[in-house]
């Protein structure tokens, strides 16, 4: 990605005429404006910065202020000795901030500090130099500078209208792309690296800094949310400091989706981080990620925005019962808990990923949810959705499945037996006619006897609620006839 960028080429821009800033549209660093009011928060921090040994670097110091954009000398032209004074001055460039919803604005300006942040990420990504720790923290607060900023409200705010469906609205693009990806590019440089000396690096990527990194995933943006998930996610791996905030952090933006917006741009790649953090908890398994997925993972089944992250969020549920096989019992019912009563395009999602569940289930813990299991099923199998009933029918095609029910045949036959009948009988979709009569024969060549016994109990109770249905339609016809006569004795004393 990098590389692509880099095939722009270097342009000399004129020298000012005026240093007076009034006369672009930007926020110089050291003024007040909303380019100069972001900091990072370095609560951890004690004394100034100084030499860790006497081997390393002198403390940089700071250059004055600049007040415009002005291009710089590039890395290689300049000394070793004064790249780090030269890198400051380019950070000090980029915390100019530009109105991007004018491509014609302060073109001049945009254009240096974008080829800026090009020789910034290239000095990073080449290793020329180990950053002193205030080129460090300087960079953190440039970088803080540009992307933590008030997101644009969303298409239906402000409007007075109902949200529309997330998955067909139109994602909102950040104008300032150009010079937002270098950035991410630039911060991504800066945590990747395994010579990245954490314990420097965490008094500027701190918990403040983390925390505010998870509120940008509320950015419509899709490019912006990949970048930060692969941040975050690198962020996660290298600080261990971290982890519990992290996942504790995630946890209250699962349950603000959840409980009060349901509207939120980036779960799905939050659980895709949450997916490679599972793959890797150590057994048994803490009580604290138990309860994330009883009290979270679970409940995401129940917002109506479900199949913009239901690939990711099954993923992050199949490995819990994956890592522990005990956790079935607990994730089955509580799919069964947040089934959905009039949504058919969620019932499909939820059998997808009922039939990973079962995969990985054992029988002892299949044993313990068949019954309120195969009762939801047979209510799948019997919907005049053809969709649902087909997904349903399909469970059959499963050989693990298939094994755990021939297993329990004697309790899941007598449940499901009613609606495979009405389907071979009544349903309109000639697929599902034609599955449910092979699953019949399925059952029928397994345990005949069985078989037979569930057919004659379905015969019976058909027998019995075809005459409790005609006992019924036979009063009807006597309290008719009752009112009649009265109506008729009634007409006769008139």
């Amino acid at each position: 990605m990098f590389k692509k960028i880099m095939k722009g080429a270097h342009r000399k821009a004129s020298r000012t005429e005026a240093n007076d800033s009034s006369m672009f549209g930007f926020d110089p660093p050291g003024r007040s404006g909303p380019g100069s009011n972001m900091v990072v928060n370095h609560s951890s921090r004690g004394s100034p910065l100084v030499p860790s040994s006497p081997g390393s670097m002198a403390a940089t110091t700071q250059p004055p202020p600049m007040y415009s954009v002005e291009p710089l000398p590039l890395f290689r032209d300049v000394s070793v000795s004064e790249r780090q004074s030269l890198f400051l001055r380019k950070l000090q460039i980029c915390c100019f901030q530009f109105d991007f919803t004018d491509t014609l604005k302060n073109a001049r300006e945009k254009e240096i500090k974008r080829q800026t942040l090009l020789e910034l990420v290239d000095f990073i990504q080449s290793g020329s130099g180990k950053l002193t720790e205030t080129c460090q923290e300087e960079m953190v607060k440039m970088i803080s500078i540009n992307i933590f900023r008030c997101l644009p409200p969303a298409s239906h705010e402000n409007t007075g209208q109902e949200p529309a469906d997330l998955e067909e609205e139109e994602p909102y693009l950040e104008p300032s792309w150009p010079h937002l990806q270098l950035v991410y590019e630039l911060l991504l440089r800066y945590v990747v690296p395994s010579d990245t000396d954490t314990k420097v690096a965490k008094r500027y990527i701190d918990h403040y800094f983390v925390l505010r990194l998870l509120e940008l995933f509320e950015t419509e943006d899709p490019r912006e949310r990949d970048y930060l998930k692969t941040i975050l996610h690198r962020i996660y791996g290298k600080f261990m400091v971290h982890r519990p905030f992290i996942r504790k952090a995630m946890n209250h933006i699962f349950y603000r989706f959840i409980y009060e917006t349901e509207r939120h741009s980036g779960i799905g790649e939050l659980l895709e981080i949450l997916g490679s953090i599972i793959n890797g908890f150590a057994l048994p398994m803490k009580e604290e990620h138990k309860l994330f997925l009883i009290r979270a993972l679970i409940p995401l089944h129940k917002p109506k925005p479900i199949g913009m992250y239901h690939q990711q969020l099954s993923y992050c549920i199949v490995q819990f019962v994956e890592k522990d096989y005990k956790l079935a019992d607990t994730v089955i019912r509580g799919l069964l808990k947040f089934w959905p009563m009039t949504n058919c395009t969620k019932e499909v999602l939820f059998l997808a990923e009922l039939e990973e569940v079962l995969e990985a289930t054992q029988p002892v813990e299949f044993q313990r949810c068949m019954v309120p299991l195969f009762q939801q099923i047979a209510r799948c199998l019997s919907s005049s959705n053809f969709q649902v009933a087909e997904r349903a029918l399909f469970l059959w095609n499963n050989e693990h499945v298939v094994g755990l029910i021939a297993q329990n045949r004697s309790v899941i036959l007598p449940v499901i037996f009613a609606s495979l009948e009405k389907n071979i009988e009544t349903h309109w979709n000639q697929a599902v006619h034609g599955l449910s009569a092979n699953i019949k024969r399925m059952f029928m060549e397994m345990d005949p006897e069985l078989f037979e016994e569930c057919q004659q109990q379905y015969e019976e109770k058909q027998a019995k609620s075809k005459q409790v249905e005609e006992q019924r339609q036979s009063r009807w016809r006597r309290l008719d006839e009752a009112v009649e006569e009265r109506e008729r004795e009634d007409h006769m004393i008139t």
